[in-house]
């Protein structure tokens, strides 16, 4: 059963056309705050080593740790000097030519609500601490940055063409769920990754998922789950690898994949590289990230 709340049919009451409402920082309780506290201070002791170093980077330049639930209009300055995103809060879930809109124009729809302390493990729909610590930090690197508003860009044109289903797999698999191989290990980058303590050691470190070498129409085919940890993660060299992949026409992408099957999560397909702690990096050609 769905614990998601916070879903509308139309913007609620008080909030915009493009659902964006106010934050109204002022009214967060002292538990809301001391949530987001406890729950920063436990991943801060998972993360260091295990994430990304653009994450972490991020982490450090937007300076999330003031004491409390951020305030936007704090937040929002520093973000914007350093690759022109802001932050906007709306009510819940938007609907996604809305969600692709604010994408496309660099801004970062973020939840209002935060989570109840008896949620502290696992919250099904994103809250601001998914989409503020999950999500923001990596939007500090100017080429996830660039990686975000063209998958808005995207967004829209795959709604359009009625593949909004493959499109969103890519997103999964990458903005929510990516690993990243920096040489010397995996590191995480992923937003539902980082914003979990139990995920961020699952996803590195236990023996049970695969960890595949990206391919982008792998990747858009293959299903996915929302209520428990995945069973797949697909690995990047790097964000700018990640872009030289993603760049390209989708359209004679989209009429390979009307034509194909799903993938399982548990499939392993004779040409997937499987990758594993210590695998060095590796070349991008053709589209593709090979050996």
């Amino acid at each position: 059963m769905s614990d998601f709340e916070h879903v509308f049919e139309k913007p609620p009451e008080g909030a915009a056309a493009d659902w964006t409402i106010s934050q109204n920082w002022r009214a967060y309780t002292e538990v809301e705050h001391d949530t987001w506290d406890t729950l920063y201070a436990r991943q801060m002791e998972i993360l260091p080593g295990r994430a990304s170093n653009a994450f972490m980077k991020g982490l450090q330049a937007l300076d999330l740790n003031t004491g409390g639930i951020p305030d936007f209009a704090v937040l929002n300055p520093k973000l914007k000097a350093l690759t022109g995103w802001t932050v906007v809060c709306v009510p819940g879930l938007v609907p996604d030519d809305v969600f692709f809109d604010h994408l496309a124009n660099r801004r970062f729809p973020s939840g209002q609500f935060i989570r109840k302390p008896d949620q502290l493990d696992y919250l099904q729909e994103p809250d601001i601490f998914h989409d503020v610590f999950g999500h923001v930090p990596m939007l500090t690197d100017p080429d996830f940055a660039d990686y975000m508003q063209a998958y808005g860009k995207g967004g829209q044109r795959a709604q359009s063409l009625g593949m909004l289903k493959n499109l969103a797999r890519l997103y999964w698999y990458t903005v929510e769920f990516g690993l990243m191989d920096e040489g010397d290990g995996l590191r995480i980058y992923g937003a539902g990754i980082v914003s979990s303590a139990t995920e961020s050691v699952f996803s590195l470190e236990d023996a049970s998922p695969n960890r595949i070498a990206f391919d982008l129409e792998r990747i858009m085919r293959t299903d996915y789950r929302i209520d428990d940890f995945q069973q797949v993660y697909f690995v990047i060299p790097s964000i700018e690898a990640l872009n030289d992949a993603t760049l390209e026409d989708f359209g004679p992408i989209y009429d390979r994949l009307k034509g194909a099957s799903d993938i399982g999560i548990e499939t392993i397909l004779p040409y997937d590289r499987v990758i594993t702690q210590g695998t060095q990096a590796y070349a991008h050609k053709g589209g593709r990230f090979a050996a």
